[in-house]
């Protein structure tokens, strides 16, 4: 047997402030708060979720952010970089709209592309790279229009602390094509036409530690159900060691961690965001599992209150 993911499904990363995490990837990147819920292991931690407008697979960035947290770095074993892909002709808003809010920019190139890379507020690494593949976000924010609007992941950078190890199972495992080698990088691509890109340092990264401003952890898209208890099997036969399936509410999920230390996630693309709330008005509520539903009083006293709201990115 054999197998393949289409991509990307989410990036889970940790943070510190919720309401600056709010404003930076709602207010400043533009991206939809698509659910609001707690971490299920630490219910007095948000689990936010940032996407298109719907939440789709291959758009979901989530955070832990967690006050008082210590800070991570980042380093092998993680996510180094967190690739997303914007329309052609975009790059200079995206610069501008960067700049009006101090966040600092540099360019870079791979593979013939150019990218615009920065941090978050928490020190979290990004890039911004222009490509004519995947559908436009129809989520239009301050002052951010569907001609500029993130559309979702175009990949990601993996640090890795046994490159080959890693790239054995981007191409044995997860059956990504192993396009070449550019700039240092060796890339893969899957075949779906977002969060498709994976560049790995040919050289070892040292090693990460991980808190708040470094990815937890990176998950891959499985069709539905019967594909996901495929992946399950099939993962083991390789010689990992996946968890049990875990009901994550928005999509069921399995967890191994490969040999250069990278946690990786299988995950559902059904059910998603809209399975308990309207679609229309996503992120709005703090959204419990029926387990905690009785506690609901005193999750929200322990939690900070937080809101989206538009930053004046296009008068400033």
């Amino acid at each position: 047997m054999s197998k393949h993911t289409t991509g990307i499904h989410h990036i889970t990363a940790f943070a510190r402030d919720p309401q600056a995490n709010v404003d930076f990837y709602a207010g400043i990147l533009g991206l939809r708060l698509v659910k609001k819920t707690i971490n299920f292991d630490a219910p007095e931690v948000y689990h936010l979720y940032f996407g298109n407008e719907s939440g789709s697979p291959g758009t979901i960035i989530t955070f832990f952010p967690a006050p008082g947290s210590s800070r991570g770095r980042i380093g092998g074993g993680q996510v180094g970089i967190t690739t997303y892909v914007v329309p052609p002709g975009s790059l200079g808003f995206w610069r501008s709209r960067l700049e009006r809010f101090g966040v600092q920019t540099e360019t870079a190139s791979r593979f013939g592309e150019q990218y615009l890379q920065f941090q978050d507020n928490e020190g979290l690494r990004l890039e911004l790279v222009e490509r004519e593949a995947g559908e436009p976000s129809r989520w239009s924010f301050d002052g951010i229009t569907s001609e500029q609007a993130v559309k979702g992941f175009g990949g990601a950078v993996l640090f890795s602390g046994n490159p080959q190890d890693t790239m054995n199972v981007l191409e044995h495992t997860l059956g990504l094509s192993r396009l070449g080698e550019d700039a240092g990088y060796a890339r893969f691509q899957a075949s779906g036409d977002i969060g498709n890109r994976i560049d790995v340092p040919l050289e070892r990264v040292g090693w990460g530690v991980g808190g708040a401003g470094t990815v937890h952890h990176i998950a891959w898209r499985a069709q539905d159900a019967a594909d996901h208890v495929e992946w399950q099997k099939f993962v083991m036969e390789q010689g990992f060691r996946p968890t049990q399936i875990i009901d994550r509410q928005y999509f069921d999920a399995i967890y191994f961690r490969e040999a250069g230390g990278i946690l990786f996630e299988i995950a559902t693309d059904p059910p998603g965001f809209a399975h308990d709330e309207p679609a229309e008005t996503l992120g709005e509520k703090l959204m419990l599992p029926e387990w905690y539903e009785p506690h609901r009083a005193q999750i929200e006293a322990n939690l900070r209150p937080i809101q989206v709201r538009e930053l004046g990115g296009d008068s400033r």
